[in-house]
């Protein structure tokens, strides 16, 4: 008797030792299952939270890039002309500075004497001329030729083979009076801030007069 209450008190205690450790597992698998679903969904909506990053790093990239272009595009074809906005490109037509021209000098025996300016543009330049005349100073006085035309012609487009001339009298008077000088200073015209020097010989300044810009050199003979 004592031997079966031994046996049935050792079964109960297998019995119940397996069903704790049955319970024991169930939970730990439960846990593990908790932590994964747990780990799991961050890490879902980190990489989610990259990819948004990421897809608005590039977009932004893009952005910038095409703008980079564009303006790099602007400024690659300033010399060509201005954009209009729908592709069409259209001449730029600025006004000539002394520093866009070719100058030379030559001396004229026409009308008691004269120096003709003359004015070609530099190879790839195109610019225009005003219809009134050049600068022109003499001396480190700063003497000023007047004008020798009171109208006012139209503007030169000066580009290619196309050359302007301009007049100059140095001495429009009858006396022994003025001052030797063998240069004068020319800029196209008031508003040019980079005039040049060009060598004439020697000459007498006084009371000097220039005609205005003209594309035949017949038309630039300084008469008193």
């Amino acid at each position: 008797m004592f031997r079966n209450h031994r046996k049935a008190f050792l079964v109960s205690a297998a019995v119940l030792g397996g069903a704790l450790l049955m319970t024991a597992c169930e939970d730990g698998d439960a846990a593990k299952d908790t932590g994964a679903a747990q780990s799991s969904e961050p890490a879902s909506n980190t990489a989610g939270s990259s990819a948004a990053s990421s897809g608005s790093a590039g977009g932004d990239s893009e952005k910038a890039g095409g703008a980079k272009g564009k303006g790099t595009g602007d400024a690659g074809d300033s010399g060509s002309g201005v954009d209009t906005g729908d592709g069409t490109r259209v001449p730029v037509e600025q006004g000539c500075g002394a520093n866009d021209i070719t100058w030379s000098t030559r001396s004229e025996s026409q009308a008691g004497g004269y120096i003709l300016v003359i004015a070609k543009a530099k190879p790839g330049i195109t610019c225009y001329l005003p219809g009134t005349h050049p600068t022109v100073a003499f001396g480190s006085d700063g003497t000023e030729a007047g004008p020798a035309e009171q109208s006012v012609g139209e503007p030169i487009k000066l580009t290619g083979g196309t050359t302007a001339y301009a007049g100059v009298n140095p001495k429009t008077t009858n006396t022994n009076d003025g001052k030797e000088l063998d240069s004068i200073i020319v800029a196209v015209d008031g508003s040019d801030a980079n005039p040049v020097s060009l060598k004439v010989g020697t000459i007498s300044v006084d009371k000097p007069i220039v005609t205005n810009w003209h594309t035949a050199a017949a038309d630039a003979v300084p008469f008193n």
